[in-house]
């Protein structure tokens, strides 16, 4: 089956568990799984191929999924397998999300089938900016507020928050995960890693691992997982091994983290580095290891490696890095899993802080924002933590179960 339909799957098979605990008729699930806006468009970029100019056209989407608890509000990802399918399902986990650490937003997703590693930074800028004319109608500082996603980055936010203010005026809270010198949040950049390893070290610390006894294991060295690298290894967690597209690189004795990004600088790899071996990344999630950090993309722990998992709990960093078939096998086995709903929330409440200062008009010094992340993420775990022992359930469980019956009460208080 393809990835993209194992994530559809694997995200209707948690809902409908939910659904079924608390007792849903079908006209309200219904109504909580559509989408309210649903948007593709063709966008038109002149790339230069072989000396000659021409005329190429990729498809875009932007789903908007729900808004009863507030504006619409996710990121866009540039990658060449965007399609419409994945798109509403990520935009379903937003909406899940916000509502998981109580913030005043809805769910929402976007992007474009493109690979922008193969434009240049022109043609790159072409094409955001005509995407955002094509979006412009439909978002909007009260509306919709998208963010950076897998292939994008603050560069690509400042593209869209100067397109759109073209025609709006400056509206620097149009969108979030901007470069600070335009209205970004100090902090905003490894908000996300940040919280991944505050909940990690959190969890851990519940099941009696302390830092010094922990080997971590991380699957992606993007933005999330280095960041969470970076901030694990300052708690005293030895990170054991790290991937990256081109494979991973293992070290029994531990990763000085500060020349992995060295040597990711220079080089573009991780391959190579001093002082490791080569692993594959299917390799590197079945390492002896105390915490599992998925940190790439979807789908990457299924039923057909989930057995040979040897980590006693699994941090989702990336978003349905573990099938529902997968869940299963390993919570039969014991393993504690922090779901994404819950792990990887960081980058979401500190868009959410980006947009209240953006508002105010008052920026807040990094040191405040990652306090704020931390104190929120940490009461937010003991909510789904508590619901979980007393249901007796799965912290994902606990998690879905708790972000839905918010956006239900919405639904319900507001009418629709």
């Amino acid at each position: 089956m393809d990835k993209k339909c194992i994530c559809q799957e694997t995200q209707r098979h948690f809902l409908n568990l939910a659904f079924n605990r608390l007792r849903l008729e079908e006209t309200q699930r219904e109504l909580l799984l559509s989408s309210f806006r649903e948007t593709r468009v063709t966008i038109p970029v002149t790339l230069r191929h072989n000396g000659e100019n021409r005329l190429h056209t990729f498809q875009g989407y932007r789903v908007q999924h729900n808004h009863a608890r507030g504006p619409f509000k996710g990121g866009l990802r540039f990658h060449p397998d965007v399609n419409m399918g994945e798109i509403q399902a990520l935009a379903q986990l937003m909406t899940w999300k916000t509502a998981l650490v109580d913030i005043p937003f809805g769910g929402a997703k976007g992007g474009i089938a493109i690979d922008p590693g193969k434009l240049n930074e022109t043609e790159l800028e072409e094409l955001t900016k005509r995407f955002c004319q094509k979006l412009a109608p439909i978002i909007g500082v009260h509306d919709d507020i998208p963010a950076p996603d897998i292939g994008t980055n603050p560069q690509v936010m400042a593209w869209i928050l100067d397109e759109y203010s073209k025609t709006h005026g400056y509206r620097t809270a149009v969108v979030t995960g901007k470069p600070v010198e335009l209205g970004g949040c100090a902090g905003r950049l490894e908000a996300t890693g940040h919280g991944v390893a505050h909940l990690t070290d959190k969890a851990a610390a519940e099941m009696s691992l302390t830092p010094e006894q922990s080997r971590v294991v991380i699957q992606g060295f993007g933005n999330v997982g280095s960041h969470a690298a970076i901030t694990l290894a300052n708690k005293g967690y030895k990170i054991i091994a790290l991937s990256d597209v081109h494979g991973g690189v293992y070290s029994e004795k531990g990763i000085d983290i500060s020349l992995a990004l060295a040597h990711l600088h220079e080089t573009g790899a991780l391959s190579g580095l001093a002082g490791t071996s080569p692993v594959s990344n299917d390799e590197l999630l079945e390492l002896p290891c105390e915490i599992l950090i998925p940190a790439a993309l979807e789908a990457t722990i299924t039923c057909d490696n989930a057995d040979a998992i040897q980590a006693k709990l699994v941090v989702e960093a990336a978003n349905m890095p573990v099938t529902h078939r997968a869940n299963d096998q390993l919570l039969q086995r014991g393993v504690v899993i922090l779901p994404d709903l819950l792990a990887n929330v960081g980058g979401v409440l500190a868009s959410y802080y980006e947009w209240v200062q953006n508002l105010q008009q008052f920026p807040w010094e990094r040191e405040l924002v990652l306090s704020r992340l931390e104190k929120r993420l940490s009461s937010t775990y003991d909510t789904v933590r508590d619901l979980a022992q007393e249901q007796q359930i799965d912290m994902r469980s606990a998690a879905y179960e708790l972000a839905i019956k918010r956006v239900e009460r919405a639904i319900r208080l507001r009418g629709f």
